[in-house]
């Protein structure tokens, strides 16, 4: 009885696993994910938001437009380093990464280190990735 019951276990974890890895990144998408992320880290380490904007997911700039004011604080501010700290695929096949960033305000030239976290979407139908967590907030709820 307990044979039969640790076997029908076992096989259930088995198809759990199959099943999420099945609904993780295809080969093709895995391609594509790091050129995109590459252009994507480029565009902010340079200071280039405006580029760096269009890696970001349109569903969430539709809930979350990119105001005058934060454009402006954007430009106060270079990127001096950018460090994958954590990656990890989510459940829905998204990718997660934890960033670490160092930041100068052009105008003090103090430098800080702010904790970043992306969210990278494969969009079938556009075939790319989308960064979906919006552009990095530097100022962290100031």
């Amino acid at each position: 009885m307990f044979r039969n019951l640790f076997q029908s276990v076992v096989v259930a974890l088995l198809l759990v696993a199959g099943s999420a890895q099945a609904e993780g990144p295809s080969r093709s998408q895995r391609n594509k994910l790091v050129p995109t992320q590459e252009a994507y880290v480029a565009a902010v380490r340079w200071g280039d938001f405006d580029k760096a904007e269009e890696f970001i997911d349109p569903l969430y700039l539709q809930q979350h437009p990119i105001t005058d004011l934060q454009r402006e604080r954007y430009r106060q501010v270079q990127v001096s380093s950018y460090r994958e700290r954590s990656a990890a695929a989510g459940a829905d096949g998204s990718i997660e990464r934890r960033i670490e960033m160092g930041v100068i305000n052009r105008n003090t030239q103090a430098e800080r280190t702010v904790i970043v976290n992306e969210r990278w979407r494969w969009d079938p139908e556009a075939k790319r990735w989308w960064q979906a967590a919006g552009l990095p907030d530097f100022w962290q709820g100031q």
